[in-house]
């Protein structure tokens, strides 16, 4: 099976990082540019964060193109007291051997499937500032990829950020309505945070595996979510730490692991009290369905995917033991 050809749109924090890996070393992805997105922390700092991650998994030769710093309309709203101050668990990394391209990632969105239309599936890791920006300019824009991936939203209406709402959602939910108001479910898949609660926990015992697994990439994964861990217990309550973006990820790259879906109309909500949460229509008189929504994933499966990819043999230029 040829691997898949990728653009990803991230805010890298340390589960993005994760989800890199997943898309750079597993041999499913074949990625041919990284746009990043002020989310998880500034954009300054997920450039950087991307950049390194992709080092870590011997990648140094795919570009990473920054894009829009702040969302469409609102002022940025970080999430570093859930991933570190650095977006990677404040360990301490060092500058990544690569800089960052100087094209913006909104021409990076807009010409690539141009030039390459219906090949290229675009992942979305953080909120959906640069794509709603980029559909502003070509408003059938998501018609020309393969197919769009989403980590956004709360299918269930649990959320991480709010009682309602998930964080990509919530950071920039103007940019999640230009997107919504776009898409087609044939096309746009999302998965939100209610998968990741439910099929992408990295219980101690997970945690205990992937560290024992011991490569770079393996020690670079455990080490940079000791945030997100502490955070998961105190805030969410989960039994360990999720992982979101890279179970998305992981869809994208294997969609066979989608054991449950639906088709719905969804829209966003815009004010105070509700900001982010989904508004799911299920009701027989709803309009058309604009979305397709991934509800469970086979756990065993994402794992053994991470695991696999995190043991395998790679070219990193960055060894974690180094540091330490």
């Amino acid at each position: 099976m040829s691997a898949l050809p990728l653009i990803i749109d991230t805010d890298t924090g340390s589960d993005d990082a994760v989800a890199l890996l997943l898309a750079a070393a597993s041999g499913l992805g074949d990625i041919r540019a990284v746009t990043t997105v002020a989310g998880n922390v500034p954009l300054a700092t997920g450039t950087r964060n991307a950049l390194f991650s992709l080092q870590v998994a011997g990648r140094v030769d795919i570009p990473v193109h920054p894009g829009c710093e702040r969302p469409m309309t609102r002022p940025l709203s970080t999430a570093q007291q859930v991933h570190g101050q650095d977006g990677m668990g404040d360990i301490g990394l060092p500058d990544p051997l690569r800089l960052a391209e100087e094209r913006h990632a909104v021409e990076v969105l807009l010409s690539s499937p141009r030039d390459h239309p219906g090949e290229l599936t675009l992942v979305t890791l953080g909120p959906l500032t640069n794509l709603a920006a980029a559909l502003v300019r070509d408003r059938d824009l998501l018609t020309r990829y393969r197919h769009v991936y989403c980590m956004a939203g709360a299918a269930d209406l649990s959320g991480n950020i709010t009682a309602t709402a998930e964080f990509n959602a919530w950071a920039d939910p103007e940019a999640a309505r230009v997107v919504l108001r776009s898409a087609t479910p044939d096309k746009v898949t999302w998965i939100g945070w209610d998968v990741s609660r439910r099929d992408a926990v990295m219980t101690p015992e997970d945690q205990s595996r992937l560290e024992r697994i011991g490569t770079p990439m393996a020690t670079f994964a455990h080490r940079v979510n000791r945030t997100l861990a502490d955070w998961a217990r105190d805030v969410t309550g989960l039994a360990g730490y999720d992982l979101p973006d890279p179970i998305a990820m992981a869809v994208a790259l294997r969609p066979e692991l989608i054991t449950e879906r639906e088709r719905a109309h969804v829209d966003i909500a815009l004010g105070d009290e509700t900001r982010g949460q989904l508004i799911i229509d299920r009701r027989r008189a709803a309009p058309p369905p604009n979305l397709t929504l991934v509800r469970r994933v086979n756990e065993a499966g994402f794992k053994d995917l991470l695991f696999t990819t995190c043991a395998g043999i790679h070219q990193s230029r960055y060894d974690l033991k180094e540091h330490q």
